[in-house]
């Protein structure tokens, strides 16, 4: 046998090793081959017995990030290489240079090529030893099989493995019927059940008998491609004990984009529960006595002011009303906050049977004020609803009054809003020549981070603006 080149598609000298005396026939089964190899998307190299380059495609040429020259380079065309724990390796000591060694084919060992560029790819050699009829070792040639997208998926489904099994939460996976398929750590301590007393069985092991309904519900939005969005549930642990959770759902799509199961995540929201139940009961006590409190203020009030008009006598017990309404705002579900809509609403409760149709009121509905501006501003409106009706718009049959609030744009804080109080169509508005008891308590409310901005007794209407701080979205 000799050795003739041939000018390869890459541009460069490549031997094709055939008889000399091979007939036409045969050279053109070799072009053929070496065609075929050159189309090839996959990267492969040959190499005679010595471990000299002798063929390359574009594919690997690409895969190293470089042209090696053929009959100079030897074993392979990578700059640098690696195991796949990073600790590097010799040319010498490559997988193409152990099968050419041993004269024997290896696989299952994974390389990292660094290219000169410096970016590197994790890649599985196949080198296979190439015999002539008589089994002399003539050579061989290697398949190279870029695996970086399968490491990093293997890296990143290990990756979230381990967060679901050391996440507090309760993951779970079932299929469309509803049989788990797998279980965590976080479900173990959380329905007590351990993982292989779990896998396999039905959902519903988990699920109250007055609420099976939702897992009907839920398989159902699952097959639509529906995500259940965090809910309250309850659910029942291993020993037959209910437990209060949060509850997500979200349905699991194969490679191919089919709904084939769902994951659950559920948190164990049941000490929350028992302080929303704690805070419950004591807000309701706190509010019990402040009405009784009130109650006995109101009671000494009527003797104590009984010398006093019958009008003075109902100014005072009207405030007192004010404020009770404005701590029934208050109860535990709205503690830390009440939409401004509402505390406007309960403000005016005491004037809606005669002047409800006279009152304009416009605002976002979802501006919320925290606990301790609502009840000032519900004293603070009575007031002024008070005076509209002795003096003002709403003490003849035509007035009416415009309450508006907005956020306070380009402030500082977001958290700050202003309200005005506009009326309209009332007797002519005078300056009063002393200040009444709403007056003194606007000027003497509204300060530090609140402000009262304007106050003016306009002839056509007074007008009352307010800024606020204490209010989110």
């Amino acid at each position: 046998m000799t050795e003739e080149t041939d000018r390869s598609p890459l541009g460069e000298e490549s031997s094709v090793v055939f008889f000399k005396n091979a007939s036409k026939a045969r050279k053109h089964e070799v072009d053929y081959f070496q065609r075929l190899m050159d189309s090839l998307p996959v990267a492969i190299y040959t190499t005679d017995a010595a471990g000299l380059v002798t063929y390359y495609n574009d594919a690997a040429a690409a895969l190293w990030g470089a042209r090696p020259k053929l009959g100079e380079t030897k074993f392979c065309g990578s700059w640098k290489l690696y195991r796949s724990d990073g600790t590097p390796i010799s040319h010498a000591e490559c997988p193409m240079a152990i099968s050419l060694r041993e004269n024997r084919s290896v696989r299952d060992i994974e390389v990292i090529i660094e290219r000169p560029d410096g970016s590197r790819v994790r890649c599985l050699p196949f080198p296979t030893p190439l015999r002539d009829a008589s089994g002399e070792l003539r050579g061989a040639i290697n398949l190279i099989v870029d695996v970086s997208d399968r490491y990093r998926a293997e890296l990143y489904a290990q990756q979230l493995a381990c967060i679901v099994e050391s996440s507090h939460d309760a993951i779970v996976s079932k299929d469309l019927d509803g049989v788990i398929k797998s279980w965590n750590r976080g479900a173990e301590v959380l329905f007590g059940y351990k993982s292989d007393e779990a896998i396999g069985r039905s959902v519903t092991i988990l699920i109250p008998w007055d609420r099976l309904d939702e897992e009907t519900t839920i398989l159902d939005r699952v097959r639509a491609g529906v995500r259940v969005e965090t809910y309250e549930t309850v659910r029942r642990r291993k020993d037959g004990t209910r437990v209060d959770v949060s509850l997500t759902v979200s349905p699991v799509r194969d490679m191919d984009g089919r709904i084939v199961g769902a994951s659950k995540i559920a948190r164990d929201i049941s000490h929350r529960k028992q302080a929303e139940e704690q805070q419950r009961l004591i807000v309701g006590e706190m509010r019990h006595r402040i009405k009784n409190s009130l109650a006995t203020v109101q009671a000494i009030a009527s003797q104590t002011l009984r010398s006093t008009s019958a009008e003075e006598r109902k100014a005072f017990i009207g405030r007192l009303h004010a404020l009770s309404r404005a701590h029934d705002l208050l109860n535990v579900e709205v503690w830390d906050g009440t939409a401004l809509s509402e505390i406007v609403a309960m403000a005016l409760q005491a004037f809606e049977d005669t002047h409800r149709q006279r009152f304009i009121v416009d605002g976002p509905r979802d501006l919320r004020l925290e606990a301790n501006k609502a009840v000032l501003l519900v004293m603070t409106l009575h007031e002024l609803a008070t005076n509209a009706v002795k003096y003002g718009a709403l003490s003849n049959h035509d007035g009416t009054v415009e309450i508006s609030w907005s956020v306070v744009p380009d402030s500082q804080s977001s958290a700050r809003f202003k309200m005005c109080w506009q009326e309209r169509g009332g007797p002519p508005v005078r300056t009063p020549e002393r200040q009444g008891f709403g007056s003194q308590l606007l000027v003497r409310a509204f300060q530090g981070g609140d402000a009262l901005r304007r106050m003016e007794f306009n002839p056509e209407g007074f007008v009352c603006e307010l800024e606020m701080t204490g209010a989110r979205v």
